[in-house]
C-alpha cells in the first residue's frame, strides 16, 4: 500500500542541517545541468557537430551570457540559502536519527558518496563502528564497561547503499542471535558506500585496529559477516592491514561473504553501458555525462575492485585480489530460481548478483577465488536482502563459526 508521510511525521526525519545540505546539492545541481544544455546547445549550434576545442562545452555571445547569467545567480542564491540556513542549523546535530532518515541518506551516499566528500556535504557519511548504535571506534573503547562486552567479536558490514541499522530486517538480526546464541559481541559498522572500495577498505582497517587496540577486555576471537559490497570493503582491509602491519588480522578466525560481488556485478555494467551508447555520437555525447551520475563505489562493482591498483589506471580493468591465506573465507550466493540454472537463477540470479560471482568462480583460472566447496552455500528462491534475515543462512553462520579450523 502506497503510503504518505504527513508534513508533521516529514518533520520528525528532517534536520535543519539536512535542509542545508541539500540546498548545498541543489545549487550544485543547478550548475551542472546548466553547463549540460549548454554543453548541448553549442554542439547542435556548430556544423556538423564539430566542436572548437577552445570553446569546448560553452556557447558565446547573447546565448553564453545567458549561461553564464545563470551560473551567476545560482552563486548567489546559494550563499542566501547558506546563510539563512546557518542560523537555524542547531550546533549540536547528535541527536538520534530515525531509521528513515538514516535509509535515505545511506542511498544518496551510494550514488553521489564521492560527490559529497568533494564538496564537504554534510550529508556525507563518515566510517565509524557501532555497539549498540553508538560509535565506539571514533571515541575510546575502552570506556565500554567490561560487563557489556565479550572477548569474541562479530563484526558486520553493510552493503552498497545501506547502512548498520539494516541488518535488522524481518524481525531478525545476525549479529544479535550470535550475541544471544554463542556470546559474540556484534560490532556494527556505518560507511560511505559511494566511496572507492579501496578508500573505505583503507578506513575500515584502520577502524578495526582502534577498536581491538582499545577494548576493555582482551581478545580471544574476531569474524566478520560482510554483505554485498562490504565484502569488497573486507577484502581490501585485509590487503591493506597486512601492508601497514596492523594487529587484528591476528585476531581474525573467519570471514563470511553474503552474496558479494567477487566478480561484479551486471547493474554496474548496464550503466556502463549507457556511458558507450550517449557518446557514440556529437549530438548526445553532453548527456552522457548523466550516465556517470554513479559514485565510484558503484563503479568499483563493475569487476568488484578490491584495491586501489584496481581502478587507478583504468576504472574498467579486470584483475583479481586473491582470498587472503591463514584466514578462512565462506562464500554464500542467494538465487530467485528454485534449482541451479533454471530460467529465473540464469535471468536474475539473487536479483543484483549471480551465483557465480558471488561464489567466487570465473571462467578463467586466474580470476577463480579459492572457496573449498564446503565452505560455500547457495540459498535457492532467495533474493539478494533475505540474505540477512534467511534463517538458513544464519544456521549455516554458525556452523561454520563452530567448525574447528582446519
Amino acid at each position: 500500500m502506497k503510503t504518505t508521510l504527513s508534513p508533521k511525521r516529514l518533520r520528525a526525519h528532517i534536520r535543519a542541517s539536512d535542509v542545508r545540505a541539500a540546498a548545498h546539492l541543489a545549487t550544485s545541481a543547478t550548475r551542472g545541468i546548466t553547463d549540460l544544455v549548454e554543453a548541448m546547445h553549442a554542439t547542435v549550434a556548430r556544423p556538423f557537430g564539430m566542436a572548437n576545442p577552445q570553446i569546448e562545452g560553452r556557447t558565446s555571445g547573447i546565448t553564453g551570457f545567458v549561461y553564464k547569467s545563470i551560473r551567476g545567480i545560482t552563486k548567489v542564491v546559494a550563499t542566501g540559502l547558506d546563510a539563512t540556513l546557518s542560523l537555524i542549523t542547531p550546533k549540536n546535530a547528535l541527536a538520534e536519527s530515525s531509521f528513515e532518515r538514516d535509509a535515505a541518506i545511506s542511498a544518496l551516499n551510494g550514488v553521489l558518496g564521492d560527490y559529497l566528500v568533494e564538496t564537504k556535504n554534510a550529508l556525507a557519511i563518515p566510517m565509524n563502528i557501532r555497539l549498540r548504535g553508538v560509535d565506539v571506534s571514533s571515541n575510546n573503547a575502552a570506556a565500554i564497561p567490561k560487563k557489556e562486552v565479550t572477548r569474541k567479536l562479530a563484526i558486520f558490514i553493510h552493503g552498497l547503499c545501506m547502512n548498520d541499522r539494516q541488518w535488522l530486517r524481518n524481525g531478525h538480526d545476525h549479529g544479535a542471535k550470535l550475541a544471544q546464541e554463542r556470546s559474540y559481541t556484534p560490532l556494527y559498522v556505518r560507511y560511505n558506500t559511494g566511496l572507492h572500495t579501496s578508500v573505505n577498505g583503507e578506513l575500515f582497517a584502520a577502524h578495526i585496529e582502534r577498536v581491538l587496540a582499545d577494548w576493555p577486555v582482551p581478545i580471544d576471537e574476531v569474524i566478520i559477516v560482510a554483505h554485498s559490497m562490504g565484502g569488497l570493503v573486507t577484502r581490501s582491509a585485509m590487503v591493506f592491514a597486512g601492508h601497514a602491519k596492523f594487529a587484528w588480522p591476528a585476531k581474525l578466525s573467519k570471514v563470511v561473504f553474503l552474496g558479494t560481488p567477487h566478480h561484479g556485478a551486471p547493474l554496474e555494467r548496464g550503466g556502463h553501458w549507457i556511458d558507450i551508447v550517449l557518446g557514440a555520437t556529437p549530438y548526445t555525447k553532453p548527456f552522457a555525462r548523466l550516465g556517470k551520475i554513479r559514485s565510484s563505489g558503484i563503479t568499483d562493482l563493475r569487476h568488484g575492485n578490491v584495491v586501489e591498483s584496481d581502478w587507478a589506471n583504468d576504472a574498467f580493468a579486470r584483475t583479481t585480489t586473491p582470498l587472503p591465506t591463514g584466514i578462512e573465507c565462506f562464500a554464500v550466493a542467494a538465487t530467485t530460481g528454485k534449482t541451479k540454472r533454471d530460467l529465473r537463477d540464469v535471468l536474475l540470479g539473487d536479483g543484483l548478483v549471480p551465483v557465480s560471482s558471488a561464489l567466487g568462480k570465473h571462467r578463467l583460472i586466474k580470476h577463480r577465488l579459492a572457496f573449498p566447496e564446503g565452505n560455500t552455500m547457495i540459498a535457492y528462491e532467495r533474493n539478494h536482502m533475505d540474505l540477512l534475515s534467511d534463517q538458513a543462512v544464519y544456521e549455516q553462520i554458525v556452523e561454520w563459526i563452530q567448525r574447528e579450523k582446519t
